[in-house]
């Protein structure tokens, strides 16, 4: 009987330590704070500064009203961009790069990279960065991973075709989130949090949605606005290639 005792407890040891090591992977790879599968770009030391970043894009809907709005307020952002709407928007994408904001790399079709083969990782990077550098005639730096998933992997094959991984520090639900209102009251708890730190701020929206290219993101846009004129006299609105 003790040696049954003994045989349960240790296997009742590796199960928890293997839920241990399961729960570890899984913060590694999706957690935006973790390091533990290599260094990205977040946001410095630096106090009084707010990127604001959107994903999913471009979105023939509501890309152009967001484009007019940070015209508006003399506000410079950084766009990740999906290769797969970027291929069926090359306009909307000119018209991003003419403005004068940054382009990212968002992937070809927003896969987990996390569990994605290194071979369809790089495919993925490899096929967006030929597609948006054809159509706006510039190298692409900076790359964002969908859901922020990543593992080692996925980072080495980001810096092999020149790209700086990007993460962030300030999101909400604002994919699904129906009250500009609620997700700007949250992001604004989040940036004044970090700004008492002594944090910069890079914040994430969502002009687009990965499973329609005309999905609807009226809140998203109309919190960036408000977002926008709460801080503008407060912060410096910046790019994240202010931060390298």
């Amino acid at each position: 009987m003790a040696s049954l005792a003994t045989g349960i407890s240790a296997a009742f040891g590796a199960a928890a330590g293997l839920g241990l090591v399961a729960g570890g992977w899984f913060y590694a790879s999706r957690w935006p704070a973790s390091r533990l599968f290599g260094e990205a770009l977040t946001a410095p030391a630096r106090s009084g500064e707010l990127a604001l970043t959107f994903d999913d894009g471009p979105n023939p809907a509501w890309t152009p009203k967001l484009l007019d709005l940070l015209a508006h307020h003399g506000v410079q952002a950084t766009f990740f961009l999906l290769g797969s709407f970027a291929q069926a928007e090359p306009e909307l994408v000119r018209r991003i790069a003419a403005a004068g904001h940054l382009i990212g790399n968002h992937t070809w079709s927003h896969p987990h990279l996390s569990s994605t083969p290194a071979a369809k990782v790089h495919e993925e990077l490899a096929r967006t960065n030929e597609a948006l550098e054809q159509i706006v005639g510039a190298k692409v730096r900076y790359f964002r991973p969908p859901f922020g998933a990543r593992r080692p992997v996925v980072f080495r094959i980001a810096r092999e075709l020149g790209l700086t991984p990007v993460l962030w520090n300030a999101m909400t639900s604002d994919w699904s989130e129906p009250s500009a209102e609620r997700v700007a009251a949250r992001l604004a708890a989040k940036i004044d949090k970090l700004t008492q730190r002594g944090r910069a701020v890079n914040l994430v929206l969502h002009d687009g949605n990965h499973r329609e290219r005309e999905g609807k993101r009226g809140p998203s846009v109309t919190a960036a606005e408000q977002l926008i004129r709460r801080y503008e006299s407060t912060h410096r609105f910046v790019m994240v290639d202010a931060w390298q």
